[in-house]
């Protein structure tokens, strides 16, 4: 068991950026991923933003209860959560990215404090969205992320932070959410 504590994009931007994933060449796609062994999209129910692991065998009442005192504290100082949007790609080994782009410098101090909420560390934090894998070779640097160059998805704000539980199953990994807490105190509409 893996736990990690993930916001999820909206309904809408995860239609958009899947909508972009279907429209690539296949051709395009073969060019890019030339030399990368088991390339593959994931589905887009899994495509999540992962604010920290927190490790195999980690304590989930800890990490729950951590999780909604500093969530508590942070909405006492704001009550609003970031507005975002996917948009760039890049790489790390083995995975292809969407990145994540906060609309003003409130929003980006924002996306932070919600890392910081999850226990990670911000300075390190690259927030992204893995949209596919590969096990073995070297991605070009270049042209793969640029399959999603100029790509820009739909402004969203997230309403929760999830603690999610990735079990390895015969199959892959799968995710179950076991706790989720409100990130905004903004009233819908």
């Amino acid at each position: 068991m893996r736990l990690f504590t993930a916001l999820w994009p909206s309904d809408e931007a995860v239609r958009h950026l899947a909508s972009a994933v279907d429209r690539l060449h296949p051709d395009r796609v073969a060019e890019a991923t030339a030399g990368l062994r088991k390339f593959r999209f994931t589905h887009p129910s899994r495509w999540h933003l992962t604010l920290r692991f927190h490790g195999d065998d980690a304590d989930e009442q800890r990490v729950t209860g951590r999780l909604d005192q500093r969530v508590a504290e942070l909405l006492e100082t704001d009550p609003s959560s970031p507005r975002l949007r996917l948009a760039g790609a890049g790489t790390f080994r083995g995975v292809l990215w969407v990145g994540v782009e906060p609309e003003t410098g409130s929003d980006d101090a924002a996306l932070r404090e919600l890392v910081r909420a999850a226990g990670g560390d911000p300075r390190g934090h690259t927030a992204h969205l893995t949209i596919a894998r590969w096990v073995a070779g070297r991605a070009d640097r270049e042209l793969l992320p640029g399959l999603f160059a100029g790509y820009t998805g739909p402004w969203w704000r997230p309403r929760d932070l999830a603690v999610v539980c990735s079990d390895l199953r015969e199959g892959g990994r799968e995710y179950r959410t076991v706790h989720r807490v409100a990130v905004t105190r903004e009233t819908p509409g």
